[in-house]
């Protein structure tokens, strides 16, 4: 098991951080993570950014042109053509490749744990940087190897000034506010919006713990795209009563608050909208890493009774919902399914564990309906038997 703290807040609790800090102003948390060492070392990230299957960039601030972005994926010669300073490679969701990684998610506890995206490791040589810039989403920089300055700017707006970069949103104008030095296990914690520029005093890696935040727009789009799949055609605008028109081209407020109210109802039914949320905020980064197997229905408590337990495939996004006092919906991985609630207590043990013990899992024969879920969590993939996942 890994040495991971319970939380990454040091001395400060998280009801203090959520009510002064949490999306309102950066947090400089000194050895968050005492002693912490990196399970990945540069060469192994550097490997990982050679894979297909993986996201991964290097940006170099004096290339071809200023602030050159390079898309993985990337061979060996790539990195032997390298200067020795001012260039960065980021490799993103490593936590979903490499459990060491991934266990860091569990000192995030005092935040909803379907909020966090993923684990994005950068490596930087001196004097690496991805510019000055800014989020729309919360993160915490856990500082792993090497030292990085990292310098604090202003609140930002869809409107901020940026470079003229095709692919990168480099601020324009960075008005420093604050300046820290981060050492191994230091961490610093930027809220949406705020301007933070990141530089490499030596040989550096750090890594960014990211949060998901679907824009307006997303939210819009997503929850519509479900509630038509489920609208009859038949329903259609009506103005069944309305007077004669006065001038038969005008559109007039009467016909806009019908419509209105058609929305209104539509995106009011609260029970559709937790469904379709659960649904998307439980969508795998890489659906095609979450593959449904075939076993025979004996195989799973043969292995437990071997004293093998289950770990979550680390693509898998778990989450439930209370629903009344009769059932709970578990959502998996994009999809979801309403239980009874007597579920409760093993539902929340599969979403908030890592890894089930076989001891546990083998108490829950004795329930049918525990048991039919455990095997078809494990025939849709999101749950591993031990030892699959390496």
């Amino acid at each position: 098991m890994s040495d991971t703290p319970a939380s990454a807040l040091g001395d400060l609790s998280p009801e203090v951080f959520l009510r002064d800090y949490w999306q309102k102003k950066p947090l400089l948390i000194r050895q968050a993570f005492a002693g912490y060492e990196s399970p990945l070392s540069p060469d192994e990230l550097a490997g990982l950014a050679l894979e297909e299957e993986v996201e991964s960039r290097i940006i170099l601030t004096h290339g071809k042109t200023p602030w050159e972005l390079r898309q993985g994926p990337f061979g060996e010669d790539d990195f032997k053509t390298l200067p020795e300073q001012d260039w960065t490679l980021l490799v993103q969701a490593v936590d979903q490749f490499v459990p060491e990684v991934a266990e860091l998610k569990s000192a995030f506890r005092f935040l909803p744990s379907w909020r966090i995206d993923d684990i994005m490791i950068s490596y930087a040589a001196p004097g690496g940087s991805v510019g000055p810039h800014f989020d729309n989403y919360d993160v915490f920089l856990l500082q792993a190897h090497g030292r990085r300055r990292w310098k604090i700017g202003q609140h930002c707006t869809p409107e901020s000034p940026l470079l003229a970069h095709p692919d990168l949103r480099i601020l324009q104008d960075f008005e420093q506010q604050q300046e820290w030095v981060l050492e191994p296990g230091d961490m610093l914690y930027i809220p949406p919006g705020v301007a933070h520029y990141g530089i490499a005093e030596d040989e550096c890696m750090t890594y960014s713990v990211g949060f998901r935040a679907p824009s307006h727009q997303e939210i819009l789009l997503h929850f519509t795209d479900f509630l038509g799949q489920y609208l009859n055609d038949q329903d259609r605008y009506s103005d069944a009563g309305m007077p004669v028109p006065a001038h038969p081209a005008a559109i007039d407020d009467a016909s806009i608050e019908r419509l209105q109210g058609i929305v209104l109802e539509l995106v009011q039914d609260k029970a559709a909208l937790a469904t379709w949320f659960g649904r998307f905020m439980t969508e795998p980064r890489y659906p095609e890493m979450l593959q449904a197997q075939e076993f025979e229905s004996h195989l799973l408590q043969e292995e437990l009774d071997n004293g093998y337990g289950l770990t979550r495939n680390p693509n898998a996004r778990l989450a439930y919902r209370e629903e009344g006092e009769e059932h709970v919906m578990l959502f998996a991985t994009g999809e979801h399914c309403l239980l009874p609630a007597t579920l409760l207590p093993q539902v929340q043990l599969i979403c908030e564990q890592e890894y089930l013990e076989p001891e546990t899992l083998l108490s829950w024969r004795q329930n049918p309906e525990a048991w039919t879920l455990l095997e078809q969590l494990v025939a849709k993939g999101d749950l591993l038997l031990e030892g699959e996942d390496e």
